[in-house]
């Protein structure tokens, strides 16, 4: 059983993207694999209630078929931070929704991977936030980091911050989530070099999220 969990080091740095090509890949290694967004805020009304595109999209790529609700069991139709939004409409986060939907993908998939909501300390209530809950269930995580000015100290210390919960680093994706300018090797280079080891790829820029990429073996490898 193979369960990661995907965090970035801020909001809109490509963890969607980053999720549907490593599901991609361990559909081709043969796994049977499942998408989870346990939370998701900014959600649209459809005719089949309340959707969030990360979440339809982490579906399409898992090989189990799965219901909606079993990918994104809890949903905010406004785009803000899942804690505010939950204690405005007076509906908590409890951990209990959020293990409970990983034990029933753990009976349906071997290859589980995990979309949080934001950055690392993303706050799911008043005291606890998203970090807690991975820590509670012991889960192995990936970094996505948006390759642009300020991102190899966000980096750095978003990965001290996953040690410092002893929590091992499965990998790191550097995610091109703006034009490369004239400095760009330069975050690379100095990203492979000041992070740990486990790097897993480099993603190119795209104009959308969740543009199909063809051939992502190129672009990512699965952790191991």
């Amino acid at each position: 059983m193979k369960c990661l969990f995907i965090t970035g080091t801020d909001t809109e740095v490509g963890k969607t993207i980053s999720s549907s090509l490593l599901l991609q890949i361990a559909n081709e290694y043969g796994y049977r694999t499942a998408g989870y967004k346990p939370v998701a805020s900014g959600c649209e009304i459809t005719s089949k209630g309340i959707r969030n595109k990360d979440a339809i999209i982490l579906r399409k790529y898992s090989s189990v078929d799965l219901e909606y609700s079993q990918v994104n069991p809890i949903a905010f139709i406004e785009p803000t931070s899942p804690h505010i939004i939950s204690i405005k409409n007076n509906n908590p986060i409890s951990f209990s929704i959020l293990s409970q939907g990983l034990l029933k993908l753990k009976k349906l998939a071997n290859w589980i991977l995990i979309e949080g909501a934001g950055g690392w300390y993303t706050p799911l209530s008043e005291i606890q936030t998203y970090a807690d809950w991975v820590c509670l269930e012991k889960i192995p995580v990936i970094l996505v980091v948006g390759v642009k000015l300020g991102c190899i100290n966000h980096a750095m210390l978003t990965i001290d911050a996953i040690k410092a919960r002893r929590l091992r680093l499965a990998g790191w994706i550097a995610n091109t989530v703006i034009p490369p300018d004239k400095y760009y090797d330069d975050y690379i280079d100095s990203l492979k070099r000041m992070l740990p080891n486990q790097f897993l790829g480099i993603i190119p820029h795209l104009k959308l999220l969740n543009k199909k990429v063809v051939n992502y073996k190129k672009f990512l490898v699965l952790p191991e």
